[in-house]
């Protein structure tokens, strides 16, 4: 019976909550939504939103589903890698629809010679800058003068 619990609480360092919880707040701020907005369109309540975005909520696999859905990334991207046979080795997973800003943080973080600290610092300095120098569709796709 204690080998299922270890198990069980294995299972569960496996996902980075503090991750989901960065996630689900800047993407919520950057479409100017409330908690309860967010609870609304993803089913999850507004408590369990404030306690994943406080970092003090473990949310179970419904909330998580829900959450990485509603945010557009894959499940992997939430995943620590704190499982023992997976220590040595932190994947950087990323799909074409997710915005650079987000795989580069992803390749920040996944850096082991970057402090946690230093890694959020550079990624929010890499966000303001895309943002400030990052093309908007119009600018891309000038109109023809006649």
């Amino acid at each position: 019976m204690k080998e299922g619990k270890d198990m069980s609480r294995a299972m569960k360092s496996l996902v980075d909550t503090e991750e989901l919880g960065r996630a689900v707040r800047r993407r919520r701020e950057e479409l100017g939504l409330s908690l309860r907005d967010v609870a609304s369109k993803t089913a999850v309540s507004a408590s369990t939103l404030s306690r994943i975005e406080n970092g003090t909520g473990k949310p179970d696999a419904d909330n998580i589903a829900r959450l990485t859905s509603w945010l557009d990334v894959p499940m992997e991207r939430i995943l620590s890698g704190r499982h023992p046979e997976f220590e040595d080795t932190q994947a950087v997973i990323y799909y074409p629809q997710e915005p650079m800003p987000e795989i580069v943080e992803a390749h920040l973080r996944a850096d082991r010679n970057l402090t946690p600290e230093t890694a959020a610092a550079l990624s929010e300095l890499f966000r303001v800058a895309y943002t400030q120098f990052s093309r908007s569709d119009a600018e891309r796709n000038p109109k023809k003068r006649r």
